[in-house]
Protein backbone atom coordinates (compact mmCIF):
# COMPACT_ATOMS: atom_id res chain seq x y z
CA UNK A 1 0.00 0.00 0.00
CA UNK A 2 1.22 3.42 -1.05
CA UNK A 3 2.13 5.51 2.00
CA UNK A 4 2.50 8.65 -0.13
CA UNK A 5 2.95 12.14 0.83
CA UNK A 6 2.97 15.44 -0.89
CA UNK A 7 6.18 17.97 0.45
CA UNK A 8 7.20 21.10 -1.19
CA UNK A 9 10.38 23.20 -1.52
CA UNK A 10 10.39 27.11 -2.16
CA UNK A 11 12.90 29.05 -3.88
CA UNK A 12 12.81 32.53 -4.18
CA UNK A 13 15.16 35.66 -4.76
CA UNK A 14 16.08 38.01 -1.83
CA UNK A 15 15.58 41.73 -2.68
CA UNK A 16 18.69 43.50 -0.80
CA UNK A 17 18.05 47.04 -0.10
CA UNK A 18 20.98 47.67 2.11
CA UNK A 19 24.20 49.41 1.30
CA UNK A 20 27.60 47.33 1.64
CA UNK A 21 28.83 47.46 4.35
CA UNK A 22 26.30 46.25 6.78
CA UNK A 23 23.16 48.33 7.94
CA UNK A 24 20.55 49.04 10.57
CA UNK A 25 18.62 47.35 12.79
CA UNK A 26 15.50 49.10 10.98
CA UNK A 27 16.29 48.29 7.51
CA UNK A 28 16.91 44.45 8.70
CA UNK A 29 13.69 44.83 10.06
CA UNK A 30 12.10 45.86 6.96
CA UNK A 31 14.07 43.38 4.65
CA UNK A 32 13.06 40.61 7.12
CA UNK A 33 9.34 42.05 7.38
CA UNK A 34 9.11 41.76 3.02
CA UNK A 35 10.68 38.43 2.95
CA UNK A 36 8.06 36.95 5.28
CA UNK A 37 4.89 38.52 3.52
CA UNK A 38 6.32 37.01 0.11
CA UNK A 39 6.79 33.57 1.78
CA UNK A 40 3.33 33.34 3.55
CA UNK A 41 1.57 33.98 0.03
CA UNK A 42 3.75 31.23 -1.06
CA UNK A 43 3.06 28.83 1.61
CA UNK A 44 -0.54 29.38 1.03
CA UNK A 45 -0.05 28.54 -2.72
CA UNK A 46 1.09 25.15 -1.34
CA UNK A 47 -1.76 24.41 0.73
CA UNK A 48 -3.56 25.18 -1.94
CA UNK A 49 -1.62 22.22 -4.04
CA UNK A 50 -2.35 19.94 -0.46
CA UNK A 51 1.85 20.12 0.55
CA UNK A 52 2.29 18.42 3.52
CA UNK A 53 5.72 19.26 4.13
CA UNK A 54 7.18 22.35 3.21
CA UNK A 55 10.87 23.57 3.52
CA UNK A 56 12.06 27.01 2.92
CA UNK A 57 15.54 27.96 1.68
CA UNK A 58 18.33 28.48 3.73
CA UNK A 59 17.97 31.89 5.97
CA UNK A 60 14.89 32.39 4.31
CA UNK A 61 14.09 35.75 5.63
CA UNK A 62 17.08 37.43 4.47
CA UNK A 63 19.76 37.71 2.12
CA UNK A 64 22.56 35.85 1.94
CA UNK A 65 24.60 38.74 3.96
CA UNK A 66 27.82 36.40 4.86
CA UNK A 67 29.12 37.95 1.21
CA UNK A 68 30.34 40.48 3.62
CA UNK A 69 32.03 40.95 7.25
CA UNK A 70 30.00 43.47 9.01
CA UNK A 71 28.47 43.50 12.71
CA UNK A 72 25.59 45.00 11.66
CA UNK A 73 24.02 41.77 10.67
CA UNK A 74 24.04 39.86 14.12
CA UNK A 75 20.74 42.32 14.21
CA UNK A 76 18.98 39.93 12.05
CA UNK A 77 18.89 36.71 14.72
CA UNK A 78 16.47 35.62 16.95
CA UNK A 79 15.59 33.32 19.11
CA UNK A 80 13.97 29.77 18.59
CA UNK A 81 11.41 29.17 19.22
CA UNK A 82 10.84 32.29 21.03
CA UNK A 83 11.61 34.71 18.75
CA UNK A 84 9.03 36.32 16.55
CA UNK A 85 9.71 34.64 13.12
CA UNK A 86 8.96 31.18 14.66
CA UNK A 87 5.94 32.03 16.33
CA UNK A 88 4.65 33.11 13.94
CA UNK A 89 5.13 29.91 11.52
CA UNK A 90 3.56 28.04 13.81
CA UNK A 91 0.47 29.96 13.41
CA UNK A 92 0.63 28.87 9.90
CA UNK A 93 2.09 25.66 10.42
CA UNK A 94 -1.69 24.94 12.49
CA UNK A 95 -3.80 27.07 9.91
CA UNK A 96 -2.72 24.74 7.24
CA UNK A 97 -1.97 21.53 9.12
CA UNK A 98 1.27 21.33 7.28
CA UNK A 99 4.76 20.56 8.60
CA UNK A 100 7.11 23.52 8.20
CA UNK A 101 11.10 23.34 7.98
CA UNK A 102 12.07 27.17 8.73
CA UNK A 103 15.54 27.83 8.41
CA UNK A 104 16.71 31.50 10.45
CA UNK A 105 19.61 33.34 11.88
CA UNK A 106 19.49 31.65 15.14
CA UNK A 107 20.54 34.15 18.44
CA UNK A 108 20.85 31.57 21.62
CA UNK A 109 22.38 34.94 23.63
CA UNK A 110 24.65 38.16 22.59
CA UNK A 111 26.91 37.34 20.70
CA UNK A 112 26.25 33.01 20.18
CA UNK A 113 24.44 32.72 16.83
CA UNK A 114 23.59 29.90 14.56
CA UNK A 115 22.34 29.02 11.07
CA UNK A 116 19.35 26.96 11.92
CA UNK A 117 16.29 25.05 10.77
CA UNK A 118 13.54 25.18 12.94
CA UNK A 119 10.84 22.03 12.38
CA UNK A 120 7.26 22.72 13.25
CA UNK A 121 4.62 19.71 13.20
CA UNK A 122 1.13 20.03 11.44
CA UNK A 123 -0.55 21.19 14.48
CA UNK A 124 1.94 23.96 15.14
CA UNK A 125 3.92 22.08 17.60
CA UNK A 126 7.91 23.37 17.77
CA UNK A 127 9.56 20.22 17.13
CA UNK A 128 13.34 21.26 17.41
CA UNK A 129 15.78 22.24 15.42
CA UNK A 130 19.11 21.75 13.37
CA UNK A 131 21.97 23.71 13.90
CA UNK A 132 24.19 23.76 10.48
CA UNK A 133 27.05 21.78 12.12
CA UNK A 134 30.06 22.10 8.95
CA UNK A 135 30.52 26.39 8.43
CA UNK A 136 32.52 27.22 5.55
CA UNK A 137 35.08 29.88 5.41
CA UNK A 138 35.60 30.18 1.34
CA UNK A 139 36.78 33.13 -0.56
CA UNK A 140 35.21 35.15 -2.22
CA UNK A 141 31.82 35.68 -0.16
CA UNK A 142 31.55 32.95 2.42
CA UNK A 143 32.67 34.59 5.23
CA UNK A 144 30.16 32.03 7.40
CA UNK A 145 32.24 31.65 10.14
CA UNK A 146 32.22 35.14 10.93
CA UNK A 147 28.09 34.50 11.62
CA UNK A 148 27.82 31.21 13.12
CA UNK A 149 29.00 28.96 15.68
CA UNK A 150 29.17 25.39 14.82
CA UNK A 151 26.00 22.91 15.93
CA UNK A 152 26.38 21.12 18.89
CA UNK A 153 22.85 19.08 18.49
CA UNK A 154 24.15 16.09 16.37
CA UNK A 155 21.81 15.21 13.94
CA UNK A 156 18.40 14.72 15.12
CA UNK A 157 15.42 13.61 13.14
CA UNK A 158 12.06 14.59 14.05
CA UNK A 159 9.11 12.59 14.00
CA UNK A 160 6.48 14.63 12.38
CA UNK A 161 2.46 14.00 11.85
CA UNK A 162 3.61 12.95 7.88
CA UNK A 163 7.19 11.69 8.23
CA UNK A 164 9.91 11.11 9.30
CA UNK A 165 12.17 14.29 9.17
CA UNK A 166 16.15 14.97 9.05
CA UNK A 167 18.04 18.57 8.09
CA UNK A 168 21.19 19.40 6.31
CA UNK A 169 21.84 22.84 5.82
CA UNK A 170 23.88 23.87 2.59
CA UNK A 171 28.02 23.65 3.10
CA UNK A 172 26.74 20.45 4.99
CA UNK A 173 25.85 18.37 1.97
CA UNK A 174 29.54 18.19 1.18
CA UNK A 175 29.89 15.97 4.07
CA UNK A 176 28.65 12.21 3.76
CA UNK A 177 29.55 11.83 7.35
CA UNK A 178 26.47 13.68 8.44
CA UNK A 179 24.17 12.48 5.65
CA UNK A 180 24.56 8.81 7.17
CA UNK A 181 24.06 9.83 10.50
CA UNK A 182 20.52 11.01 9.73
CA UNK A 183 19.79 7.81 7.97
CA UNK A 184 21.08 5.86 11.37
CA UNK A 185 18.84 7.71 12.78
CA UNK A 186 15.54 7.18 11.02
CA UNK A 187 15.43 10.17 8.64
CA UNK A 188 12.59 9.27 5.31
CA UNK A 189 13.19 12.87 4.34
CA UNK A 190 15.97 14.49 4.31
CA UNK A 191 15.73 18.68 3.23
CA UNK A 192 19.18 20.90 2.93
CA UNK A 193 18.00 24.31 2.43
CA UNK A 194 21.12 26.11 0.87
CA UNK A 195 22.27 29.17 -0.64
CA UNK A 196 24.84 28.51 -3.45
CA UNK A 197 26.03 30.57 -6.80
CA UNK A 198 27.25 29.43 -10.04
CA UNK A 199 30.56 28.96 -11.07
CA UNK A 200 31.80 27.08 -7.06
CA UNK A 201 29.89 24.71 -6.46
CA UNK A 202 26.98 23.68 -9.47
CA UNK A 203 28.84 20.48 -10.81
CA UNK A 204 28.54 19.10 -7.47
CA UNK A 205 24.63 19.94 -7.02
CA UNK A 206 23.16 17.07 -8.69
CA UNK A 207 26.29 14.97 -7.75
CA UNK A 208 26.43 14.69 -4.33
CA UNK A 209 22.70 14.88 -2.89
CA UNK A 210 21.16 11.77 -5.22
CA UNK A 211 24.36 10.06 -4.12
CA UNK A 212 23.79 10.67 -0.39
CA UNK A 213 19.78 9.57 -0.91
CA UNK A 214 21.58 6.24 -2.61
CA UNK A 215 23.33 5.31 0.04
CA UNK A 216 21.38 6.13 2.32
CA UNK A 217 17.95 4.75 1.08
CA UNK A 218 16.05 7.84 1.45
CA UNK A 219 14.36 10.78 0.20
CA UNK A 220 16.15 14.41 0.35
CA UNK A 221 14.71 17.72 -0.88
CA UNK A 222 17.17 19.94 -2.08
CA UNK A 223 16.51 24.60 -2.19
CA UNK A 224 18.71 27.12 -3.24
CA UNK A 225 17.94 30.67 -4.02
CA UNK A 226 17.77 32.18 -7.62
CA UNK A 227 18.86 35.59 -8.53
CA UNK A 228 21.84 38.13 -8.07
CA UNK A 229 21.97 39.72 -4.42
CA UNK A 230 22.56 43.24 -4.27
CA UNK A 231 25.36 45.22 -3.25
CA UNK A 232 27.56 42.36 -3.11
CA UNK A 233 27.25 40.56 -6.66
CA UNK A 234 29.08 37.26 -5.57
CA UNK A 235 27.83 35.26 -8.67
CA UNK A 236 24.27 33.42 -9.08
CA UNK A 237 22.07 31.73 -7.06
CA UNK A 238 20.87 29.02 -9.69
CA UNK A 239 17.78 28.00 -7.91
CA UNK A 240 17.53 24.05 -9.63
CA UNK A 241 15.92 23.19 -6.14
CA UNK A 242 14.61 19.45 -6.52
CA UNK A 243 13.44 16.22 -5.34
CA UNK A 244 15.53 12.85 -5.70
CA UNK A 245 14.71 9.20 -4.60
CA UNK A 246 15.95 6.22 -2.43
CA UNK A 247 17.15 5.48 -5.52
CA UNK A 248 19.49 8.81 -6.16
CA UNK A 249 16.81 9.93 -9.20
CA UNK A 250 15.97 13.03 -9.66
CA UNK A 251 12.38 13.32 -9.52
CA UNK A 252 11.16 16.80 -9.88
CA UNK A 253 13.13 20.01 -10.52
CA UNK A 254 12.69 24.05 -10.59
CA UNK A 255 14.27 25.94 -13.51
CA UNK A 256 17.94 27.73 -12.96
CA UNK A 257 15.77 31.75 -12.67
CA UNK A 258 12.62 31.67 -11.32
CA UNK A 259 10.57 31.92 -8.21
CA UNK A 260 9.16 28.47 -7.57
CA UNK A 261 7.18 26.01 -5.72
CA UNK A 262 8.68 22.79 -6.46
CA UNK A 263 6.19 20.07 -5.15
CA UNK A 264 6.49 16.17 -5.32
CA UNK A 265 4.76 12.69 -4.00
CA UNK A 266 6.90 11.13 -2.50
CA UNK A 267 5.64 7.42 -1.64
CA UNK A 268 7.76 6.57 1.98
CA UNK A 269 7.37 2.73 0.55
CA UNK A 270 9.99 3.58 -1.66
CA UNK A 271 12.40 3.32 1.39
CA UNK A 272 11.76 -0.35 2.81
CA UNK A 273 12.07 -1.05 -1.14
CA UNK A 274 15.28 0.41 -2.15
CA UNK A 275 17.01 -0.87 1.54
CA UNK A 276 15.83 -4.45 0.84
CA UNK A 277 17.51 -4.68 -2.01
CA UNK A 278 21.07 -2.57 -1.22
CA UNK A 279 21.68 -3.97 2.41
CA UNK A 280 24.15 -0.79 3.27
CA UNK A 281 23.07 -0.36 6.85
CA UNK A 282 23.77 -4.50 7.12
CA UNK A 283 26.86 -4.57 5.79
CA UNK A 284 28.01 -1.77 7.57
CA UNK A 285 31.51 -2.24 9.33
CA UNK A 286 31.72 0.98 11.79
CA UNK A 287 34.23 -1.42 14.04
CA UNK A 288 36.58 -0.65 11.30
CA UNK A 289 35.82 2.84 10.89
CA UNK A 290 37.46 4.30 13.81
CA UNK A 291 40.30 6.00 11.92
CA UNK A 292 37.90 8.42 10.40
CA UNK A 293 37.25 10.08 13.30
CA UNK A 294 41.12 9.81 14.86
CA UNK A 295 42.88 11.63 11.80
Amino acid sequence: MPQVVRCGLIQTKNEVISPKGGTDKATIQKIKQSMLDKHLKMIDDAAKKGVQILCLQEIFNGPYFCAEQDQSWYEAAEEIPNGPTIKKMQEVAKKHQMVLVVPIYEREQAGVYYNTAAVIDADGTYLGKYRKNHIPQVNPGFWEKFYFRPGNLGYPVFQTRFAKVGVYICYDRHFPEGARALGLNGAEIVFNPSATVAGLSEYLWKLEQPAHAAANGYFVGAINRVGTEEPWNIGEFYGSSYFCSPRGAIIQQASRDKEELVVADLDLEEIAEVRNTWQFYRDRRPETYEQLVKL
